[in-house]
């Protein structure tokens, strides 16, 4: 029986995916899941992605075999921009079946595959394909990281919206208070974010990640 697959998405560029999936990752792993992290492209860096060092950094691990053999991250590029972007400059085609039969290769291995994805999720992955519908087609769940920042009600009311216009099942929302907003600001936003999520049917959790740590019980609460 194969694994199952949930995608760390966010809200936008900066916003603490990798640090989340890093940590979420060792959460689960505390917890007895066999679980393995994917990057599905890096862009601005050459040889091993940058973001799956910091995925076994943040776990207490060194790099795996399935990272030696390319499959947590089948598609580097060196110029830091969109995916299509940075393939077009390079020459090269994201094969996007390529990336589909990695994760499946980690499903034979894994329990389970959190799939960091890149940017926020409309990024096009190929000028007719965006990320969002990637993870629709593919029929995986999804957790989104957002914060307290401003601007954030915008991007997280968006994004929760196309999770709603392509049917995806959002498992969760990871709130990262890293940049230490005024707490009225920050609560505040929780609350709008908490509401719009309940307003578009969702019951999924919101897991704080505040000085390095993710909160335990709201993590436990996902089933993953």
């Amino acid at each position: 029986m194969n694994g199952s697959v949930i995608v760390i998405s966010g809200i936008d560029t900066g916003i603490g995916k990798t640090f989340a999936t890093g940590l979420l990752a060792k959460a689960l792993l505390l917890c007895g899941k066999n679980v393995i992290t994917q990057k599905i492209i890096q862009t601005g860096c050459y040889g091993m992605a940058e973001d799956i060092l910091e995925h076994r950094r943040l776990m207490g691990m060194g790099l795996q075999d399935a990272d030696r053999e390319g499959l947590t991250c089948p598609f580097v590029f060196r110029y830091p921009a969109s995916p299509h972007l940075s393939a077009r400059l390079e020459g090269a085609e994201i094969d996007l079946n390529h990336i589909r039969s990695t994760t499946l290769a980690l499903q034979k291995r894994y329990e389970l595959v959190l799939l960091e994805g890149v940017g926020g999720l409309l990024v096009p992955l190929a000028p007719d394909l965006l990320f969002a519908d990637y993870v629709r087609d593919a029929g995986y769940g999804l957790l989104l990281v957002t914060s307290s920042r401003l601007g954030s009600i915008n991007h997280t009311l968006l994004s929760i919206e196309a999770c709603v216009k392509r049917g995806i099942v959002l498992r969760g929302i990871i709130y990262n208070s890293f940049q230490q907003e005024e707490m009225l600001i920050a609560d505040d936003t929780r609350e709008i974010i908490i509401h719009y999520l309940e307003s578009a049917g969702y019951s999924a959790p919101v897991i704080n990640l505040s000085d390095g740590m993710l909160d335990a019980d709201a993590v436990a609460r996902l089933s993953l």
